[in-house]
């Protein structure tokens, strides 16, 4: 018994080898979103030899968004009133659904790429507000990164093109 437990600690067993720690895995749950997106921005905007200044600005406002929180109001809310936020939000949840439902229907990598990365987004969108508290959103400095790193990418990608051309 002991000899396969000093196997196992050494390596030599048949157990899979240890696996690098991730760095993320311990980030707050918008970094690691905000860090997929930014990759994603990346591979776009590498793909399409163009600035993504939609797909950025879209991608600050849902920094924003996802670091909203109620605030703490003085007043009680009546019946009518929770119905009124309740519709409202009912609302807004039917037109990402809709966004979602689209998006998969006229791209089969859609579906893949929501699946494969729900467990970075789903914590994000599904936060209490007392989780979102300590959400930071995309940071100025995340940002520059961002254009820091398509610079480098448009460059190339013209010293490419000059090459062939």
């Amino acid at each position: 018994m002991k000899e396969e437990q000093e196997e196992t600690k050494s390596g030599n067993g048949s157990g899979p080898p240890p696996q690098p720690p991730n760095p993320m895995q311990n980030a707050a749950p918008d970094a690691q979103l905000f860090q997929l997106l930014s990759g994603l921005l990346h591979q776009v905007e590498a793909l399409t030899n163009d600035e993504e200044v939609e797909l950025r600005s879209k991608i600050e406002a849902l920094g924003l968004e996802v670091t909203k929180v109620p605030s703490s109001s003085t007043r009680h809310l009546d019946e009518l009133e929770i119905a009124k936020e309740l519709d409202k939000l009912s609302m807004k949840l039917d037109d990402v659904d809709e966004m979602i439902s689209s998006a998969i229907a006229s791209d089969p990598h859609v579906q893949s790429l929501l699946s494969g990365t729900a467990d970075i987004w789903m914590p994000v969108i599904t936060a209490s507000a007392d989780e979102r508290r300590n959400f930071a959103g995309p940071t100025g400095e995340d940002m520059s990164k961002v254009l820091e790193c398509n610079l480098c990418l448009n460059l190339s990608a013209k010293e490419r093109k000059k090459e062939k051309g």
